[in-house]
Formats: C-alpha cells, sequence, structure tokens
C-alpha cells in the first residue's frame, strides 16, 4: 500500500503530465528492487555558531565518502543491465 501511495500514483501522474523526473527520496534499499536507483541529495543550511557549524561540515565531508561508497555498492546490485552489456 505505501508503494502504491507514495510512488506509483505519482509516476503515473507524472507520466500522463509529461514530467521527466520523479525523486522517490532518499534511503532505502528496497527501493532497488522497484526500480529505483541510488542518485545523490543535496541540501543547504546555514549554522550561526562557528564552531558548531565547522564540526557538522567536518562530520558531512566524512559522512560524504560513506555515501559515495553505499550509492556505488548500489548501483553494482541494480536490477537494470548497463547499455550495450
Amino acid at each position: 500500500m505505501h508503494f502504491e501511495a507514495c510512488y506509483y500514483q505519482a509516476m503515473e501522474f507524472c507520466i500522463e503530465r509529461g514530467i521527466g523526473l520523479f525523486e522517490g527520496g532518499a534511503q532505502g534499499e528496497h527501493k532497488l528492487a522497484r526500480g529505483f536507483l541510488p542518485v545523490a541529495t543535496r541540501s543547504a543550511h546555514w549554522l550561526r555558531h562557528p564552531r558548531f557549524a565547522e564540526a557538522v561540515e567536518q562530520f558531512l565531508a566524512r559522512e560524504a565518502r560513506g555515501v559515495d561508497r553505499y550509492i556505488d555498492e548500489l548501483n553494482e546490485r541494480a536490477p537494470f543491465k548497463a547499455v550495450g552489456a
């Protein structure tokens, strides 16, 4: 029911209106089986406290490397064949 309400109906809406992109949201290996490939997402925030902002920036730099590896791992298990394969 979740995928019907949150994904399939929204995808049908996009197809009917010629919308070329549907973003399925972040996280979830279970989305691979339903045809959603991983895509890196971005967000922008401003943190007033300089030391806190620096700590968050350092954490995000470390986390980004892990997220990149995770996306690569998920892409290796993608349900689609590569073009020319």
